[in-house]
């Protein structure tokens, strides 16, 4: 009798693909929030089978994207005003408590990549693809945070900005006014170049907070909306 052979685990490459995919989706606000996932649809938007996406569902899961149901399968989490202001604030801690160690590291190669950054979101603004904008405000900000050096809470800023533009992508974009950010960040580039940390901290702080409730009263907007709709 021939041996069995063991079961292989999923290839890594196709499970890393659907990952990717299931990431686009999210953002793009094709799974919106409080929707079942359905892996047959997924698996063939994708173009490949159900097993990776799964497995690529395991990863969302882990990082508190999708969350799972036994004997139902995954689901998005609906929206969540507590959420949506803990990660503001949460933002808010990290960033405001990276300032002083990036003002301290500061040269001109710093200066120029962070010049860059803020290039490049200010060009997004004015183009008409509107998740072009909010993914390069993103990094405008992740930029100055990667500049302190501080890699571990540069790491946990990003997977709040992946909560909060995968789990509310969609509805954040158009909470969310751009004019505003440029102004903001154009400020917070002008006092950090020249080193004044206070003024930095303040222009920043008010940023965060600004944006912050321009999403909450948006989301907040919306929700009501689809109540009187009996979404």
């Amino acid at each position: 009798m021939a041996p069995s052979k063991k079961k292989q685990p999923p290839d890594a490459g196709h499970t890393r693909k659907a990952y990717q995919g299931i990431r686009q989706m999210l953002f793009h606000n094709e799974i919106v929030p409080g929707q079942k996932i359905a892996y047959r649809d997924l698996a063939e938007r994708l173009g490949m089978s159900q097993t990776p996406v799964i497995q690529a569902l395991k990863w969302l899961e882990f990082q508190g994207l999708v969350r799972h149901e036994r004997h139902r399968g995954y689901y998005t989490e609906p929206v969540s005003i507590q959420e949506v202001e803990e990660i503001y604030d949460f933002r808010e801690q990290i960033e405001l408590a990276l300032l002083p160690r990036t003002l301290a590291r500061m040269d001109n190669t710093a200066i120029k990549k962070l010049e860059e950054a803020l290039n490049a979101h200010l060009k997004a603004s004015r183009e008409i693809y509107l998740y072009g904008r909010l993914l390069k405000d993103m990094e405008f900000h992740l930029t100055l945070a990667g500049l302190s050096g501080n890699r571990v809470q540069h790491q946990t800023l990003r997977l709040l900005f992946d909560l909060l533009y995968l789990k509310y992508g969609g509805n954040i974009l158009f909470s969310t006014s751009m004019d505003k950010a440029d102004t903001a960040h154009k400020e917070l580039f002008s006092h950090i170049r020249d080193n004044q940390l206070a003024e930095a901290k303040t222009v920043l702080s008010r940023h965060i907070n600004s944006v912050k409730n321009h999403v909450l009263s948006g989301l907040e907007r919306l929700m009501k909306e689809k109540d009187r709709a009996g979404f």
